[in-house]
């Protein structure tokens, strides 16, 4: 699962003095959501360009003057910051629902060399099962806006509970016409895929 890549870890919030240092905790704001980690560094050029595309993307998807029921989607974020005065002002300065790895937190690395980020800004996006959606979706997300996010969910297969909790809803399908399309340009990138991949070229050899 996604949320359990921060099990037994700590994460912080906009609020200094909330931290989310429980499974619970990290279960309740993580699981079941489409999760965005967001590696960036906040003097980068590239990285301030692409902020106001980032917290506009998130805002048509969450804020509730915006949308009736906010989409679920959650982001940590993964700073490459200078100082942690640096880190502290950029939480206090980023979406309420964000959360972030402590600064200095080396399992930043591991995060980063896991998922193959090699560019800042980069936003890697996993399904609930914590299969990797889209390796880095700055593009998606600056370019297309909040429909790249209905791609996500339907490739994640992910159930809406908010559609669940709604009489009306409760006949209708829950994948598109066009859902082989989507899951064939948004397989799930998995490391079961991945090892099979290795071990079929190895055979060619």
């Amino acid at each position: 699962m996604a949320w359990a890549l921060f099990s037994g870890r700590s994460l912080r919030t906009a609020n200094p003095e909330r931290i989310l240092d429980t499974d619970r905790e990290l279960r309740a704001a993580l699981d079941n959501r489409i999760l965005l980690l967001l590696f960036r560094q906040p003097r980068c050029p590239r990285c301030r360009e692409f902020e106001p595309h980032l917290r506009r993307f998130w805002g048509r998807l969450t804020d509730p003057a915006r949308v009736e029921r906010a989409q679920q989607v959650g982001l940590v974020y993964v700073g490459h910051d200078r100082c942690e005065q640096e880190h502290l002002e950029y939480l206090r300065d980023m979406a309420r629902a964000w959360v972030a790895l402590p600064y200095g937190d080396g399992f930043g690395r591991e995060l980063q060399q896991r998922f193959g980020v090699s560019e800042l800004p980069s936003v890697v996006v996993l399904a609930p099962s914590g299969s990797v959606l889209v390796p880095n979706a700055v593009r998606e997300i600056r370019d297309l806006g909040i429909s790249c996010f209905q791609n996500w969910k339907e490739a994640a297969e992910l159930v809406d509970r908010n559609f669940q909790e709604r009489e009306e809803f409760q006949g209708w399908p829950r994948r598109s016409l066009t859902d082989p399309l989507r899951r064939l340009k948004y397989r799930l990138w998995d490391r079961e895929e991945e090892e099979g991949e290795k071990e079929e070229e190895e055979r060619r050899e």
